[in-house]
């Protein structure tokens, strides 16, 4: 179960599809004062180089990130300026800053202000130390060494009544996908006015859309659904589409995204290129 390392997918097309929209909603957030919670089920290491052995076994970066710096799309600029503020850890200037991409967890220390706060949760002994060591200076992160699953539950509702969950479980346990259901309900009981963010892999499409009846049996409303792919669904193993569920998304969230992801289909996957965005449940 804890066999599963981010460091062999960081910056791939799927981290693109996730990043852009967590990016927009915390600019969303930022919009007022107010202060707000980032929560993060499942954080891996925060920053990954593309140097590392398990990033160039498969190379996977260099259909996402790679491929969207050296051709752009407009409407990914915050995205882009976002991964371009990542830094070497301790200064490391050995270490270029354009071979490292930045997890959900660092992306969201880069955007929380003072007045805001972030709890980041990582069961991955090596992860959760890297992500541990990576974020204990800033007094506005918690790192726990839990499961983000019953941790997030724990930790509702926040005092700032505003906030982002993150929940990105590497769905190799068959049972995450049902966990997943079972947490959102549970979460938005306690939580309604947060914004919850669901990643998940494309793989069997027949259990992404029982997953997707169950979520909207819950009664959960605003629910939208945004998936990027870099081929149509086959029969093979493999992830082909990655997909973004997201519970009372920014209004202007969807217009965006209606926009951006034929575009992004086409540059990351060329005439392969698939893309979906759907509105699940309404008000």
């Amino acid at each position: 179960m804890l066999s599963y390392r981010h460091a062999f997918h960081a910056g791939n097309f799927a981290d693109v599809l996730k990043h852009l929209i967590q990016v927009d909603i915390l600019s969303y957030l930022q919009q007022k004062d107010k202060p707000f919670v980032y929560i993060d089920t499942h954080s891996g290491a925060g920053l990954y180089s593309f140097n590392s052995e398990e990033a160039e076994k498969n190379a996977e970066y260099e259909t996402g990130i790679t491929r969207l710096k050296a051709r752009p799309v407009a409407g990914c600029e915050d995205y882009l300026q976002v991964v371009a503020q990542v830094k070497p850890e301790y200064d490391r200037s050995s270490i270029s800053p354009d071979s490292l991409y930045p997890g959900s967890p660092r992306i969201a220390q880069i955007m929380l202000r003072e007045q805001d706060r972030a709890q980041l949760f990582e069961l991955h002994p090596q992860d959760h130390q890297r992500l541990d060591e990576l974020m204990r200076r800033d007094r506005r992160i918690t790192v726990s060494k839990s499961d983000g699953f019953k941790g997030l539950v724990a930790a509702l509702p926040p005092k700032e009544r505003r906030g982002l969950v993150l929940i990105d479980p590497p769905y190799e346990v068959k049972s995450d996908y049902d966990t997943v259901v079972s947490t959102l309900e549970k979460a938005h009981r306690r939580f309604a006015t947060g914004i919850y963010a669901l990643w998940y892999p494309v793989v069997d499409r027949a259990r992404i859309e029982q997953m997707v009846q169950g979520l909207k049996k819950t009664g959960i409303p605003r629910i939208q659904l945004f998936e990027l792919g870099l081929s149509a669904d086959t029969e093979g193993r493999g992830m082909t589409s990655s997909g973004m569920i997201v519970i009372n998304p920014p209004w202007t969230l969807k217009n965006k995204m209606d926009e951006l992801l034929p575009q992004l289909a086409e540059r990351l996957g060329g005439e392969q290129g698939v893309w979906k965005s759907e509105e699940l449940a309404g008000e």
